[in-house]
């Protein structure tokens, strides 16, 4: 299939497909759909919900698939038995507290309720950790912070946020964020200015200048895996923990968001981009001649095609970046390889 293109794909069975499942704690949607298809972002496709069934959308422990084929052998997979975890009623008031989550959850937990990116204008304007009680220079669980700039009543909850990476968008050079860690979160104690709170859950050390924020209850925790819907080609910008190799269920954020028409649950492809060489063999040349001496800086080069590397699923949006999950690595993947339309 082209990278361009995934409109008008026509979903494949995996060979190796149950023709019957029954779903396990622990499954994943990504895991179900990559059992029953070769693209498994195709979900969408062939999953037959029945709207007489409680939150037809999402699956659940219990429930019971099953394979099929519709008109012109098309692949199919429906709900053949409802599990008792979606019939139980007293689950419909929260529909997604037993659903099967879209990745495992540990992967991405820490990003669905806290802020992992901030602007220039929110750090401007965010309250900040001013100092210590009892002078300490840094901070982990139950030490006492004073914090400026800070409205809030007693027992509110801040998470702790250390200003890292700006993030650049090679397209254009521009600074379109900077990554926050979460450090910790902020118990207030006592409001005013400063502001005293007590740190608590703490992920590592909480240093003056440190930023506080509310969390982001805006990103969900089940969302259906599928193509972008219109041509995306980006780059990975970032890995959430400093390092430069990417391997499966990293954390990557990429130059592309909102305004590109990423939504959580978009699935893109991941290159490993081809390198540029030199054609030692042009014009004939079938060995180099080193009796003559001979410069290889003078030979054509050569740009290698991209080669897949990995899948990439979203999972948190921004206007210009997005955050997601490398949900499968066949190669070797980098900060600057290239995303596009599986």
């Amino acid at each position: 299939m082209p990278a361009s293109s995934t409109a008008g794909a026509v979903p494949e069975a995996n060979p190796t497909a149950p023709m019957h499942y029954t779903v396990k704690r622990g499954d994943t949607l990504w895991g179900i759909a990559s059992m029953y298809l070769k693209d498994p972002w195709l979900w969408p496709e062939v999953w037959i919900i029945n709207p007489q069934v409680p939150n037809p959308h999402l699956i659940y422990p219990g429930d019971k698939l099953a394979l099929a084929y519709g008109a012109g052998g098309r692949v199919q997979v429906r709900l053949e038995e409802a599990g008792t975890s979606r019939l139980d009623p007293r689950l419909r008031s929260d529909p997604l507290a037993n659903a099967v989550p879209t990745v495992p959850y540990a992967a991405i937990a820490s990003f669905l309720s806290r802020p992992t990116l901030m602007t220039s204008d929110e750090i401007r304007h965010a309250p900040y950790v001013v100092a210590f009680r009892d002078m300490h220079q840094v901070a982990g669980n139950d030490v006492e912070v004073y914090v400026r700039n800070l409205q809030a009543t007693e027992n509110s909850r801040f998470a702790v946020m250390h200003i890292a990476t700006p993030l650049v968008d090679p397209d254009d050079g521009k600074v379109v964020g900077y990554e926050g860690i979460y450090t910790a979160t902020a118990l207030v104690k006592r409001s005013g200015d400063p502001a005293k709170a007590v740190l608590i859950d703490p992920a590592r050390e909480t240093l003056a200048g440190d930023r506080l924020m509310l969390s982001d209850s805006e990103t969900p925790a089940n969302f259906t895996p599928a193509p972008p819907s219109s041509d995306v080609h980006g780059r990975i910008i970032d890995v959430v923990g400093g390092t430069d190799l990417v391997g499966q269920f990293y954390v990557v954020a990429i130059n592309r968001g909102k305004h590109q028409g990423i939504e959580p649950g978009t699935v893109l492809a991941v290159d490993q981009e081809g390198d540029v060489v030199r054609d030692l063999y042009a014009g004939g040349r079938s060995i180099i001649n080193t009796k003559n001496g001979f410069n290889s800086q003078f030979m054509p080069s050569v740009k290698l095609p991209n080669e897949r590397a990995g899948t990439l699923l979203v999972f948190k949006v921004y206007d210009r970046i997005s955050y997601g999950l490398i949900v499968g690595a066949s190669n070797t993947i980098h900060i600057g390889a290239p995303v596009h339309n599986p």
